[in-house]
């Protein structure tokens, strides 16, 4: 396995593993993000709606609230755009956000382990993670001009 990727663990078993009781519309959301990782609470919920109909969107956002809060999904707030969830959790790992399309990609840590990158000057705090998000041109829309 490489540093990208997540070891492979059933839905339920993941939902277990933080603590939390399994529901059919938790593991249709843990599913869901396996398919697509960077995936906006909307985008979750039209992948859950095709195999839970009954599910709403608050139902998603209630479970992805519990995932972050039981550290099952990491949140990521590039700037400008809605919040994006992923399953890939407590690796020190940072994003590529394209400025044009919005595609998202992970990037190993920068250097070193936690936290990759030392403030100039960390006013007294024992600094733990650094958050790095980089912005950029995909190749996709490099190469289309758009």
């Amino acid at each position: 396995m490489t540093s990208l990727e997540t070891p492979v663990l059933d839905a339920a078993a993941r939902i277990r593993a933080s603590g939390l009781r399994v529901t059919e519309s938790r593991r249709a959301v843990v599913d869901a993000l396996g398919e697509r990782p960077h995936a906006s609470a909307d985008e979750i919920f039209a992948i859950v709606a095709r195999s839970v109909p009954g599910t709403s969107l608050q139902s998603v956002y209630n479970a992805l609230s519990d995932f972050a809060d039981a550290g099952l999904v990491r949140r990521i707030e590039p700037a400008g755009r809605p919040g994006l969830f992923e399953l890939r959790v407590a690796d020190n790992h940072h994003h590529l956000v394209c400025s044009r399309c919005g595609a998202v990609e992970d990037v190993d840590c920068v250097v070193g382990a936690p936290p990759c990158l030392t403030p100039a000057d960390a006013h007294g705090y024992a600094v733990q993670v650094a958050e790095v998000t980089f912005w950029g041109i995909c190749p996709s829309c490099a190469a289309s001009g758009s």
